[in-house]
C-alpha cells in the first residue's frame, strides 16, 4: 500500500501515530482498524483482552488508545489505568458504559458511544493526540 493517506491527513510517511486498539468483537475491531490505517494511523491491535493489551503496552508505548470497555476477560479498567498511569490519551469506544462514569474515573478521557461513525471516532482520536506526535 504506496499511498496510506499520509499527506492528506497531516502525517509524514513512516510518522505516523500509533494507536492501541483494544476491542472484542471483531468485525467491529478490524473496521476500526482499517479506518484508522486509511486515516494515516499505524494500528497496533486490536486486542480483545486485558492480559494481551497490557501485554502490548510492556511491548511499545502507544501515541493514544481506543478501548472498548467489555473485553472477553472482563472490563478494561486495568489498561486505562495502566494508560492513564503512562500518559496515553484514551479514547473510550463502548455501547455499554456510562460516559458519565467514565468521564469521572477518566477526565481526560473522551467518549464515544457506540454506535458512532468512523469520523466521529477518527475526529475524538485526533483531538486527544499530543501535539509533538
Amino acid at each position: 500500500m504506496a499511498d496510506c493517506g499520509y499527506e492528506k491527513r497531516g502525517f509524514e510517511a513512516g510518522n505516523s501515530p500509533v494507536i492501541l486498539l483494544v476491542e472484542d468483537e471483531m468485525i467491529i475491531a478490524f473496521d476500526i482498524a482499517d479506518q484508522m490505517a486509511l486515516a494515516g494511523f499505524t494500528v497496533d491491535g486490536p486486542y480483545p483482552s486485558n492480559v494481551k493489551a497490557l501485554a502490548a503496552i510492556g511491548a511499545a508505548k502507544p501515541d493514544v488508545a481506543i478501548l472498548d470497555v467489555q473485553l472477553t476477560d472482563g472490563d478494561v479498567y486495568p489498561v486505562a489505568t495502566k494508560l492513564r498511569e503512562m500518559s496515553i490519551p484514551i479514547v473510550f469506544h463502548s455501547g455499554h458504559a456510562d460516559p458519565s462514569q467514565l468521564k469521572l474515573e477518566y477526565p481526560d478521557s473522551v467518549v464515544c458511544t457506540k454506535p458512532c461513525s468512523t469520523g466521529m471516532l477518527e475526529n475524538a482520536v485526533r483531538s486527544v493526540i499530543p501535539s509533538h506526535v
